[in-house]
Protein backbone atom coordinates (compact mmCIF):
# COMPACT_ATOMS: atom_id res chain seq x y z
CA UNK A 1 0.00 0.00 0.00
CA UNK A 2 1.32 3.70 -0.84
CA UNK A 3 2.86 5.42 1.74
CA UNK A 4 2.94 2.29 4.25
CA UNK A 5 6.27 1.86 6.66
CA UNK A 6 7.84 -1.66 5.76
CA UNK A 7 8.42 -2.87 8.86
CA UNK A 8 12.01 -4.40 9.81
CA UNK A 9 12.60 -8.31 9.02
CA UNK A 10 13.14 -10.57 12.53
CA UNK A 11 16.75 -11.45 12.13
CA UNK A 12 17.81 -15.46 12.92
CA UNK A 13 21.05 -16.44 13.98
CA UNK A 14 22.13 -20.52 14.12
CA UNK A 15 24.83 -21.50 17.11
CA UNK A 16 25.75 -25.02 18.73
CA UNK A 17 24.68 -24.25 22.44
CA UNK A 18 22.86 -21.10 23.10
CA UNK A 19 22.48 -20.22 27.65
CA UNK A 20 19.88 -18.15 28.73
CA UNK A 21 20.54 -16.34 31.91
CA UNK A 22 23.99 -14.20 32.68
CA UNK A 23 23.92 -15.78 36.42
CA UNK A 24 26.82 -17.97 37.77
CA UNK A 25 25.41 -20.78 35.98
CA UNK A 26 25.05 -19.56 32.68
CA UNK A 27 28.61 -18.32 32.94
CA UNK A 28 29.91 -21.65 34.24
CA UNK A 29 28.53 -23.21 31.73
CA UNK A 30 30.07 -20.96 29.07
CA UNK A 31 33.31 -20.89 30.15
CA UNK A 32 33.15 -24.91 30.47
CA UNK A 33 32.21 -25.00 27.06
CA UNK A 34 34.68 -23.04 25.30
CA UNK A 35 37.27 -24.63 28.17
CA UNK A 36 36.45 -28.12 26.31
CA UNK A 37 36.32 -26.79 22.51
CA UNK A 38 39.80 -25.44 23.44
CA UNK A 39 41.21 -28.69 25.44
CA UNK A 40 39.55 -30.83 22.63
CA UNK A 41 40.51 -28.86 18.97
CA UNK A 42 36.71 -27.70 18.60
CA UNK A 43 37.80 -24.21 18.50
CA UNK A 44 34.66 -23.51 16.44
CA UNK A 45 31.91 -24.40 18.54
CA UNK A 46 29.89 -21.31 18.89
CA UNK A 47 28.52 -20.78 22.06
CA UNK A 48 26.03 -17.76 23.03
CA UNK A 49 24.79 -16.48 26.28
CA UNK A 50 22.19 -13.96 26.68
CA UNK A 51 21.13 -12.07 29.46
CA UNK A 52 17.94 -9.43 30.19
CA UNK A 53 20.07 -7.02 32.44
CA UNK A 54 21.92 -3.86 30.89
CA UNK A 55 25.02 -5.46 31.66
CA UNK A 56 26.30 -8.77 33.22
CA UNK A 57 26.03 -8.84 36.84
CA UNK A 58 23.24 -5.94 36.94
CA UNK A 59 20.60 -8.38 38.29
CA UNK A 60 22.92 -10.44 40.45
CA UNK A 61 22.18 -10.72 43.90
CA UNK A 62 22.73 -13.23 46.63
CA UNK A 63 24.10 -13.41 50.34
CA UNK A 64 27.00 -14.31 49.87
CA UNK A 65 28.98 -16.63 51.50
CA UNK A 66 30.62 -18.63 48.60
CA UNK A 67 31.59 -22.15 49.32
CA UNK A 68 34.96 -22.53 46.74
CA UNK A 69 34.26 -26.02 45.69
CA UNK A 70 32.52 -25.26 42.23
CA UNK A 71 35.48 -22.76 41.35
CA UNK A 72 38.21 -24.66 42.63
CA UNK A 73 37.34 -27.66 39.76
CA UNK A 74 35.96 -24.51 36.78
CA UNK A 75 38.87 -21.88 37.30
CA UNK A 76 41.98 -23.35 39.36
CA UNK A 77 43.81 -20.32 40.71
CA UNK A 78 40.27 -18.45 40.45
CA UNK A 79 41.49 -16.90 44.12
CA UNK A 80 43.87 -14.71 42.56
CA UNK A 81 41.33 -12.58 40.10
CA UNK A 82 38.40 -13.17 41.73
CA UNK A 83 37.07 -10.16 43.25
CA UNK A 84 36.32 -12.04 46.72
CA UNK A 85 35.29 -9.34 49.89
CA UNK A 86 37.17 -11.54 52.24
CA UNK A 87 37.65 -15.05 53.74
CA UNK A 88 35.31 -16.04 56.10
CA UNK A 89 36.48 -14.59 59.95
CA UNK A 90 34.14 -15.45 62.09
CA UNK A 91 30.81 -17.41 62.80
CA UNK A 92 28.00 -16.61 64.96
CA UNK A 93 24.41 -17.78 65.28
CA UNK A 94 21.73 -15.89 67.09
CA UNK A 95 18.18 -16.55 68.14
CA UNK A 96 16.32 -13.47 68.10
CA UNK A 97 13.49 -11.96 70.28
CA UNK A 98 11.34 -9.12 70.20
CA UNK A 99 13.78 -7.02 71.96
CA UNK A 100 17.07 -8.96 73.24
CA UNK A 101 18.98 -12.22 71.27
CA UNK A 102 20.52 -15.10 72.19
CA UNK A 103 24.30 -16.30 70.59
CA UNK A 104 24.28 -19.93 69.86
CA UNK A 105 27.32 -20.66 71.68
CA UNK A 106 30.50 -22.15 69.25
CA UNK A 107 30.49 -25.93 70.10
CA UNK A 108 26.45 -25.94 69.58
CA UNK A 109 26.49 -24.24 66.16
CA UNK A 110 25.42 -26.82 63.31
CA UNK A 111 28.16 -28.10 61.16
CA UNK A 112 26.43 -26.60 58.00
CA UNK A 113 26.46 -23.12 59.05
CA UNK A 114 30.15 -22.72 59.83
CA UNK A 115 31.46 -21.37 57.13
CA UNK A 116 35.69 -21.72 57.73
CA UNK A 117 37.43 -21.88 54.56
CA UNK A 118 34.57 -19.91 52.73
CA UNK A 119 34.57 -16.24 51.24
CA UNK A 120 32.08 -13.39 51.55
CA UNK A 121 31.49 -12.06 48.11
CA UNK A 122 29.15 -9.93 45.68
CA UNK A 123 27.36 -11.78 43.48
CA UNK A 124 27.26 -9.02 40.90
CA UNK A 125 30.92 -8.25 40.59
CA UNK A 126 31.78 -12.10 40.69
CA UNK A 127 29.39 -12.55 37.34
CA UNK A 128 30.39 -9.57 35.98
CA UNK A 129 34.57 -11.22 36.40
CA UNK A 130 33.07 -14.11 35.01
CA UNK A 131 31.56 -12.86 31.87
CA UNK A 132 34.55 -11.16 31.06
CA UNK A 133 36.39 -14.79 31.22
CA UNK A 134 33.96 -16.02 29.02
CA UNK A 135 34.38 -13.81 26.59
CA UNK A 136 38.23 -14.19 26.70
CA UNK A 137 37.41 -17.82 25.83
CA UNK A 138 35.57 -17.07 22.92
CA UNK A 139 31.88 -17.07 24.21
CA UNK A 140 29.76 -14.26 22.88
CA UNK A 141 28.14 -13.07 25.57
CA UNK A 142 24.92 -10.02 24.85
CA UNK A 143 23.56 -8.36 27.51
CA UNK A 144 20.57 -6.35 27.09
CA UNK A 145 18.54 -9.93 25.20
CA UNK A 146 15.47 -11.17 27.19
CA UNK A 147 14.72 -14.57 26.44
CA UNK A 148 10.39 -13.85 25.63
CA UNK A 149 9.82 -17.75 24.63
CA UNK A 150 10.88 -20.99 23.13
CA UNK A 151 10.86 -22.11 20.02
CA UNK A 152 9.74 -25.31 18.99
CA UNK A 153 9.48 -27.68 16.68
CA UNK A 154 6.59 -30.14 17.75
CA UNK A 155 8.08 -30.79 21.04
CA UNK A 156 11.56 -30.18 20.91
CA UNK A 157 13.51 -26.76 21.86
CA UNK A 158 15.44 -25.53 18.44
CA UNK A 159 15.52 -22.12 19.95
CA UNK A 160 14.77 -18.73 21.79
CA UNK A 161 13.18 -15.28 20.59
CA UNK A 162 14.95 -12.16 22.00
CA UNK A 163 11.78 -9.94 23.32
CA UNK A 164 11.45 -7.06 20.88
CA UNK A 165 12.56 -3.47 21.87
CA UNK A 166 10.76 -0.07 21.24
CA UNK A 167 6.82 -1.18 21.56
CA UNK A 168 4.38 0.97 23.35
CA UNK A 169 2.03 0.41 25.61
CA UNK A 170 -0.45 -0.61 23.52
CA UNK A 171 1.67 -2.92 21.39
CA UNK A 172 2.41 -1.24 18.40
CA UNK A 173 5.76 -0.41 16.91
CA UNK A 174 7.36 2.72 17.88
CA UNK A 175 9.93 4.58 15.85
CA UNK A 176 12.82 2.99 17.63
CA UNK A 177 10.97 -0.68 17.39
CA UNK A 178 13.72 -3.50 17.31
CA UNK A 179 12.40 -7.08 16.87
CA UNK A 180 14.13 -9.30 18.82
CA UNK A 181 16.25 -12.00 16.66
CA UNK A 182 15.48 -15.83 16.59
CA UNK A 183 18.61 -17.59 18.36
CA UNK A 184 18.42 -21.09 16.87
CA UNK A 185 21.19 -23.70 18.67
CA UNK A 186 21.83 -27.28 18.48
CA UNK A 187 21.51 -27.43 22.65
CA UNK A 188 19.86 -24.42 24.11
CA UNK A 189 20.41 -24.40 28.35
CA UNK A 190 17.98 -22.47 30.72
CA UNK A 191 19.86 -20.49 33.58
CA UNK A 192 17.33 -17.72 34.04
CA UNK A 193 17.68 -17.73 38.02
CA UNK A 194 14.34 -19.00 39.81
CA UNK A 195 10.93 -19.45 38.27
CA UNK A 196 12.60 -18.12 34.55
CA UNK A 197 10.23 -17.71 31.87
CA UNK A 198 11.37 -20.32 29.62
CA UNK A 199 11.95 -22.34 31.95
CA UNK A 200 8.15 -22.33 33.23
CA UNK A 201 6.91 -22.49 29.76
CA UNK A 202 9.46 -25.70 29.05
CA UNK A 203 7.70 -27.48 32.61
CA UNK A 204 4.09 -27.21 32.03
CA UNK A 205 4.57 -27.96 28.32
CA UNK A 206 6.80 -30.93 28.88
CA UNK A 207 5.44 -32.17 32.32
CA UNK A 208 9.21 -31.72 33.23
CA UNK A 209 8.14 -31.36 36.83
CA UNK A 210 5.85 -35.17 37.11
CA UNK A 211 6.64 -37.12 40.00
CA UNK A 212 8.41 -34.54 41.72
CA UNK A 213 7.24 -32.26 44.42
CA UNK A 214 5.96 -28.65 43.70
CA UNK A 215 8.97 -26.29 44.61
CA UNK A 216 9.36 -24.38 47.73
CA UNK A 217 10.79 -20.73 47.51
CA UNK A 218 11.56 -18.32 49.46
CA UNK A 219 12.31 -14.40 49.00
CA UNK A 220 15.81 -12.63 50.35
CA UNK A 221 15.52 -9.19 50.71
CA UNK A 222 18.66 -7.51 50.88
CA UNK A 223 20.49 -3.86 51.64
CA UNK A 224 23.98 -2.70 51.86
CA UNK A 225 25.30 -0.08 54.49
CA UNK A 226 27.86 2.09 54.39
CA UNK A 227 29.14 1.64 58.07
CA UNK A 228 31.30 4.20 60.25
CA UNK A 229 35.10 3.57 59.36
CA UNK A 230 36.61 0.56 61.47
CA UNK A 231 33.00 -0.67 62.36
CA UNK A 232 32.90 -4.07 60.27
CA UNK A 233 35.21 -6.95 60.44
CA UNK A 234 35.54 -8.10 56.84
CA UNK A 235 34.84 -11.74 56.99
CA UNK A 236 32.18 -11.88 59.64
CA UNK A 237 28.65 -13.98 59.03
CA UNK A 238 26.17 -13.96 61.69
CA UNK A 239 22.88 -15.77 60.89
CA UNK A 240 19.60 -15.14 62.73
CA UNK A 241 16.35 -16.68 63.82
CA UNK A 242 13.42 -16.33 64.94
CA UNK A 243 12.33 -12.27 65.30
CA UNK A 244 10.63 -10.70 63.42
CA UNK A 245 9.22 -14.00 61.69
CA UNK A 246 6.59 -15.56 63.45
CA UNK A 247 7.17 -19.25 64.92
CA UNK A 248 5.06 -20.66 61.70
CA UNK A 249 7.19 -19.01 59.05
CA UNK A 250 10.04 -20.03 57.66
CA UNK A 251 13.11 -18.13 56.97
CA UNK A 252 15.83 -16.09 59.00
CA UNK A 253 18.19 -13.15 58.44
CA UNK A 254 21.80 -12.63 57.68
CA UNK A 255 24.77 -9.78 58.30
CA UNK A 256 27.30 -10.40 56.31
CA UNK A 257 30.97 -8.35 56.70
CA UNK A 258 32.57 -7.01 53.37
CA UNK A 259 35.56 -4.92 52.54
CA UNK A 260 35.80 -0.88 53.27
CA UNK A 261 33.42 -1.03 56.18
CA UNK A 262 30.27 -2.59 54.43
CA UNK A 263 27.73 -4.49 55.41
CA UNK A 264 25.26 -6.80 54.43
CA UNK A 265 22.00 -7.53 56.09
CA UNK A 266 19.50 -9.42 54.61
CA UNK A 267 16.22 -11.37 55.86
CA UNK A 268 14.53 -14.46 54.35
CA UNK A 269 11.18 -15.40 54.28
CA UNK A 270 9.79 -18.63 53.40
CA UNK A 271 7.15 -17.69 50.44
CA UNK A 272 4.46 -20.62 52.22
CA UNK A 273 3.51 -18.24 55.02
CA UNK A 274 -0.54 -18.57 56.36
CA UNK A 275 -0.85 -15.00 57.06
CA UNK A 276 -2.01 -12.91 53.77
CA UNK A 277 -0.94 -9.85 54.84
CA UNK A 278 2.63 -10.82 55.84
CA UNK A 279 4.95 -8.40 54.40
CA UNK A 280 8.45 -9.41 53.87
CA UNK A 281 9.41 -5.84 53.25
CA UNK A 282 7.75 -4.84 56.55
CA UNK A 283 9.13 -7.50 58.22
CA UNK A 284 12.59 -6.46 57.00
CA UNK A 285 12.37 -3.22 58.50
CA UNK A 286 11.54 -4.17 61.65
CA UNK A 287 14.78 -6.25 61.57
CA UNK A 288 16.38 -3.36 60.87
CA UNK A 289 15.19 -1.76 63.72
CA UNK A 290 15.79 -4.83 66.18
CA UNK A 291 18.75 -3.20 68.55
CA UNK A 292 21.29 -5.70 67.82
CA UNK A 293 21.01 -5.14 63.92
CA UNK A 294 20.17 -1.14 64.66
CA UNK A 295 23.45 -1.14 66.86
CA UNK A 296 25.46 -2.25 63.87
CA UNK A 297 24.01 0.11 62.00
CA UNK A 298 24.31 3.29 63.56
CA UNK A 299 25.45 5.85 62.00
CA UNK A 300 25.50 3.88 58.49
CA UNK A 301 24.30 5.18 55.14
CA UNK A 302 22.00 2.73 52.86
CA UNK A 303 23.87 2.25 49.63
CA UNK A 304 21.37 -0.71 47.82
CA UNK A 305 18.50 -2.27 47.90
CA UNK A 306 17.08 -5.65 46.15
CA UNK A 307 15.18 -8.85 46.76
CA UNK A 308 15.01 -11.83 44.95
CA UNK A 309 13.46 -15.41 45.35
CA UNK A 310 15.20 -18.15 46.38
CA UNK A 311 14.59 -22.30 45.06
CA UNK A 312 14.06 -24.05 48.78
CA UNK A 313 12.69 -27.50 47.80
CA UNK A 314 15.49 -29.23 47.32
CA UNK A 315 16.43 -32.75 46.03
CA UNK A 316 12.87 -33.92 45.46
CA UNK A 317 11.43 -30.79 44.12
CA UNK A 318 14.24 -30.56 41.21
CA UNK A 319 12.32 -30.64 37.85
CA UNK A 320 13.78 -32.87 35.02
CA UNK A 321 16.79 -31.21 33.71
CA UNK A 322 16.80 -32.44 30.08
CA UNK A 323 14.26 -32.84 27.04
CA UNK A 324 14.77 -32.55 23.65
CA UNK A 325 17.26 -29.85 22.68
CA UNK A 326 17.03 -28.13 26.21
CA UNK A 327 19.36 -28.53 29.49
CA UNK A 328 18.55 -26.94 32.89
CA UNK A 329 20.90 -25.55 35.41
CA UNK A 330 21.57 -23.02 38.27
CA UNK A 331 17.95 -21.84 40.43
CA UNK A 332 15.61 -22.53 37.31
CA UNK A 333 16.93 -26.50 38.00
CA UNK A 334 16.52 -26.15 42.07
CA UNK A 335 20.12 -25.92 42.81
CA UNK A 336 20.81 -25.01 46.06
CA UNK A 337 20.94 -26.27 49.53
CA UNK A 338 18.66 -24.83 51.92
CA UNK A 339 19.81 -26.23 54.65
CA UNK A 340 23.49 -24.72 54.29
CA UNK A 341 21.81 -20.91 52.58
CA UNK A 342 24.33 -21.56 49.62
CA UNK A 343 23.48 -22.16 46.05
CA UNK A 344 26.42 -20.38 43.88
CA UNK A 345 28.59 -23.60 44.23
CA UNK A 346 25.88 -25.46 42.72
CA UNK A 347 24.62 -23.15 40.35
CA UNK A 348 28.81 -23.32 39.01
CA UNK A 349 28.64 -27.10 38.96
CA UNK A 350 25.33 -27.27 37.52
CA UNK A 351 27.04 -25.43 34.89
CA UNK A 352 29.68 -27.70 34.16
CA UNK A 353 27.29 -30.67 34.25
CA UNK A 354 25.24 -28.95 31.46
CA UNK A 355 28.01 -27.52 29.60
CA UNK A 356 29.89 -31.23 29.06
CA UNK A 357 26.39 -32.76 28.36
CA UNK A 358 26.08 -30.17 25.37
CA UNK A 359 29.26 -30.73 24.88
CA UNK A 360 29.15 -34.27 24.00
CA UNK A 361 26.25 -33.78 22.22
CA UNK A 362 27.23 -31.29 20.46
CA UNK A 363 29.92 -33.75 18.95
CA UNK A 364 27.65 -36.75 18.79
CA UNK A 365 25.72 -34.76 16.13
CA UNK A 366 22.67 -35.94 18.78
CA UNK A 367 21.00 -33.55 21.14
CA UNK A 368 17.82 -35.81 22.13
CA UNK A 369 16.19 -36.20 25.48
CA UNK A 370 17.85 -39.85 25.25
CA UNK A 371 21.81 -38.16 25.29
CA UNK A 372 20.79 -35.19 27.44
CA UNK A 373 19.95 -37.20 29.98
CA UNK A 374 23.73 -37.80 30.74
CA UNK A 375 22.78 -34.67 32.56
CA UNK A 376 20.79 -36.35 35.08
CA UNK A 377 23.15 -39.31 35.42
CA UNK A 378 26.39 -37.51 35.93
CA UNK A 379 24.33 -35.08 38.83
CA UNK A 380 23.93 -38.14 39.89
CA UNK A 381 27.46 -39.48 40.50
CA UNK A 382 28.71 -36.20 41.93
CA UNK A 383 29.40 -34.30 45.19
CA UNK A 384 26.79 -31.82 44.11
CA UNK A 385 23.82 -35.18 44.18
CA UNK A 386 25.53 -36.05 47.51
CA UNK A 387 25.41 -32.45 49.55
CA UNK A 388 21.52 -32.26 48.25
CA UNK A 389 20.50 -35.83 49.32
CA UNK A 390 21.82 -34.81 52.73
CA UNK A 391 19.52 -31.84 52.59
CA UNK A 392 16.63 -33.17 51.03
CA UNK A 393 14.02 -32.93 53.71
CA UNK A 394 14.95 -29.40 55.21
CA UNK A 395 12.67 -26.85 53.89
CA UNK A 396 10.01 -29.29 54.44
CA UNK A 397 10.54 -30.12 57.99
CA UNK A 398 9.64 -26.87 58.92
CA UNK A 399 5.91 -27.32 58.45
CA UNK A 400 5.48 -27.54 61.85
CA UNK A 401 6.87 -23.90 62.50
CA UNK A 402 10.43 -23.10 63.38
CA UNK A 403 11.48 -25.48 66.31
CA UNK A 404 10.22 -28.88 64.52
CA UNK A 405 12.05 -27.59 61.32
CA UNK A 406 15.23 -26.93 63.25
CA UNK A 407 14.80 -30.26 65.15
CA UNK A 408 14.58 -31.81 61.94
CA UNK A 409 17.87 -30.46 60.42
CA UNK A 410 19.43 -31.45 63.57
CA UNK A 411 18.25 -35.12 63.22
CA UNK A 412 19.07 -35.45 59.47
CA UNK A 413 22.43 -34.74 59.82
CA UNK A 414 23.46 -37.59 61.18
CA UNK A 415 20.61 -40.04 59.84
CA UNK A 416 21.81 -39.09 55.91
CA UNK A 417 19.09 -36.78 55.05
CA UNK A 418 16.09 -38.74 56.65
CA UNK A 419 13.43 -36.73 58.00
CA UNK A 420 13.69 -36.44 62.28
CA UNK A 421 15.75 -39.08 61.57
CA UNK A 422 13.36 -42.10 60.52
CA UNK A 423 11.89 -40.34 57.08
CA UNK A 424 13.02 -40.76 53.68
CA UNK A 425 11.13 -37.91 52.09
CA UNK A 426 8.46 -35.65 53.27
CA UNK A 427 6.73 -34.46 50.18
CA UNK A 428 6.76 -30.93 49.61
CA UNK A 429 3.43 -28.70 48.98
CA UNK A 430 2.28 -25.63 47.03
CA UNK A 431 3.63 -22.60 48.52
CA UNK A 432 0.76 -20.29 47.78
CA UNK A 433 -1.97 -23.27 48.80
CA UNK A 434 -0.73 -22.53 52.68
CA UNK A 435 -2.15 -18.95 52.81
CA UNK A 436 -5.42 -18.84 54.82
CA UNK A 437 -8.54 -16.92 53.89
CA UNK A 438 -9.38 -14.04 56.37
CA UNK A 439 -12.21 -15.85 57.07
CA UNK A 440 -10.69 -18.56 58.38
CA UNK A 441 -8.28 -16.91 60.87
CA UNK A 442 -7.93 -13.08 61.63
CA UNK A 443 -4.64 -11.39 59.87
CA UNK A 444 -1.91 -10.94 62.19
CA UNK A 445 0.82 -9.35 60.66
CA UNK A 446 -0.82 -6.63 59.33
CA UNK A 447 -1.12 -5.09 63.28
CA UNK A 448 2.56 -5.04 63.56
CA UNK A 449 4.16 -2.83 60.84
CA UNK A 450 7.59 -0.87 61.28
CA UNK A 451 7.84 2.55 61.96
CA UNK A 452 9.09 4.23 58.92
CA UNK A 453 12.09 7.05 60.00
CA UNK A 454 14.19 7.25 56.38
CA UNK A 455 17.21 6.53 58.54
CA UNK A 456 16.85 2.97 59.11
CA UNK A 457 13.98 1.84 57.89
CA UNK A 458 12.54 3.09 54.50
CA UNK A 459 8.99 2.78 52.65
CA UNK A 460 8.99 0.65 49.39
CA UNK A 461 8.62 3.64 46.70
CA UNK A 462 12.26 4.95 48.68
CA UNK A 463 13.79 1.36 48.84
CA UNK A 464 12.90 1.04 44.52
CA UNK A 465 14.73 3.74 43.97
CA UNK A 466 18.08 2.12 45.75
CA UNK A 467 17.91 -0.66 43.93
CA UNK A 468 18.24 1.94 40.90
CA UNK A 469 15.49 0.39 39.01
CA UNK A 470 14.23 1.86 35.84
CA UNK A 471 11.74 0.79 33.11
CA UNK A 472 10.32 2.74 29.79
CA UNK A 473 6.91 3.00 31.15
CA UNK A 474 5.56 3.32 27.56
CA UNK A 475 5.90 -0.63 27.09
CA UNK A 476 3.75 -3.76 27.32
CA UNK A 477 3.54 -4.12 31.22
CA UNK A 478 5.87 -7.36 31.97
CA UNK A 479 3.27 -8.64 34.80
CA UNK A 480 0.13 -10.26 33.24
CA UNK A 481 -2.73 -10.83 35.28
CA UNK A 482 -5.08 -13.41 33.70
CA UNK A 483 -8.54 -12.09 35.45
CA UNK A 484 -8.79 -9.20 37.34
CA UNK A 485 -12.08 -9.64 37.98
CA UNK A 486 -10.51 -13.06 40.40
CA UNK A 487 -8.67 -10.14 41.90
CA UNK A 488 -11.74 -8.14 42.80
CA UNK A 489 -14.65 -10.63 43.16
CA UNK A 490 -12.47 -13.42 44.68
CA UNK A 491 -9.04 -12.38 46.13
CA UNK A 492 -10.40 -9.09 48.16
CA UNK A 493 -13.08 -10.63 50.40
CA UNK A 494 -11.27 -14.13 50.52
CA UNK A 495 -7.18 -12.96 51.10
CA UNK A 496 -7.91 -9.12 51.43
CA UNK A 497 -5.32 -8.78 47.97
CA UNK A 498 -1.82 -9.81 49.61
CA UNK A 499 -0.14 -8.94 46.22
CA UNK A 500 -0.43 -5.36 47.81
CA UNK A 501 1.90 -6.68 50.97
CA UNK A 502 4.15 -9.78 49.23
CA UNK A 503 5.43 -7.82 46.47
CA UNK A 504 8.58 -5.87 47.97
CA UNK A 505 8.37 -2.90 45.24
CA UNK A 506 4.83 -1.69 45.40
CA UNK A 507 3.75 -2.84 41.84
CA UNK A 508 0.53 -3.80 42.74
CA UNK A 509 -2.42 -1.34 44.13
CA UNK A 510 -5.65 -2.94 45.01
CA UNK A 511 -8.22 -0.26 44.56
CA UNK A 512 -11.25 -2.08 45.09
CA UNK A 513 -14.21 -1.77 46.88
CA UNK A 514 -17.86 -2.96 47.73
CA UNK A 515 -20.87 -0.93 45.89
CA UNK A 516 -22.71 0.63 48.82
CA UNK A 517 -20.62 -1.59 51.64
CA UNK A 518 -22.69 -4.33 49.79
CA UNK A 519 -22.39 -6.88 47.17
CA UNK A 520 -19.93 -7.24 44.40
CA UNK A 521 -16.66 -5.73 44.24
CA UNK A 522 -15.84 -2.96 41.54
CA UNK A 523 -12.84 -0.82 41.17
CA UNK A 524 -9.33 -1.95 39.61
CA UNK A 525 -5.69 -3.31 40.20
CA UNK A 526 -3.41 -0.74 39.52
CA UNK A 527 -0.53 -2.54 38.77
CA UNK A 528 3.21 -0.09 38.99
CA UNK A 529 5.19 -2.24 36.10
CA UNK A 530 8.13 0.09 36.24
CA UNK A 531 8.45 -0.63 39.79
CA UNK A 532 9.02 -3.90 39.42
CA UNK A 533 12.55 -5.14 41.17
CA UNK A 534 12.39 -8.96 38.83
CA UNK A 535 12.14 -10.92 42.51
CA UNK A 536 9.27 -13.24 41.17
CA UNK A 537 7.42 -13.13 44.40
CA UNK A 538 4.22 -12.15 42.54
CA UNK A 539 4.77 -15.25 40.02
CA UNK A 540 5.06 -17.34 42.94
CA UNK A 541 2.61 -16.52 45.79
CA UNK A 542 -0.18 -15.23 44.21
CA UNK A 543 -3.23 -17.75 45.63
CA UNK A 544 -5.03 -18.03 42.48
CA UNK A 545 -1.79 -18.22 40.24
CA UNK A 546 -2.83 -16.07 37.85
CA UNK A 547 -0.21 -13.67 37.61
CA UNK A 548 2.91 -14.44 35.06
CA UNK A 549 6.33 -12.66 35.02
CA UNK A 550 7.91 -12.13 31.51
CA UNK A 551 10.78 -9.89 30.98
CA UNK A 552 10.52 -6.35 30.09
CA UNK A 553 12.38 -5.53 27.06
CA UNK A 554 16.20 -5.57 27.23
CA UNK A 555 18.20 -3.49 29.57
CA UNK A 556 15.93 -2.92 32.47
CA UNK A 557 15.03 -3.81 35.71
CA UNK A 558 17.49 -2.96 38.66
CA UNK A 559 21.26 -2.25 38.53
CA UNK A 560 22.25 -4.37 42.18
CA UNK A 561 26.13 -2.53 42.18
CA UNK A 562 28.02 -4.24 44.85
CA UNK A 563 24.94 -7.04 45.74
Amino acid sequence: MEGAVAMPERDSLEVDVLIVGGGPAGLAAAIRLRQLAKERGKDDLSVMLIEKAGDIGAHGISGAVVDPRGFDELLPGWRDSAPLEAPVSSDAMWYMTAGGKISVPGPMMPPMMKNKGKYIASLQRLTKWMGGIAEELGADVFPSFPGQELIWDVERVTGVRVGDKGVDHNGKPKPNYEPGPDLMAKVVILTEGPRGTLTKQAIARLALDAGRDPMAYAVGIKELWQCKPGSVAPGSVIHTFGHPLPNETFGGGFIYGMAGDVLDVGLVTGLDYKDPTTDPHDSFQRYKAHPAVAAMLDGAKLLRYGAKAIPEGGLYAMPRPYADGLLLAGDSAGFLNGMRLKGIHLAVKSGMLAAETAFNAVLAGNSDAATLSAMETNFKRSWAYDELRIARNFHQGFRGGLFAGMLNAGLSMYAGGRAFGVVDRLHGEEGYAQMVKISERAPRAVEMRAKIDNVLTFDKLTDVFNSGTMHDEDQVPHLHVADTNICAERCTPEYGNPCQYFCPAKVYEPMFAQKDGVGDYDGRLQINFSNCVHCKTCDIMDPYQIITWVPPQGGEGPVYTGM
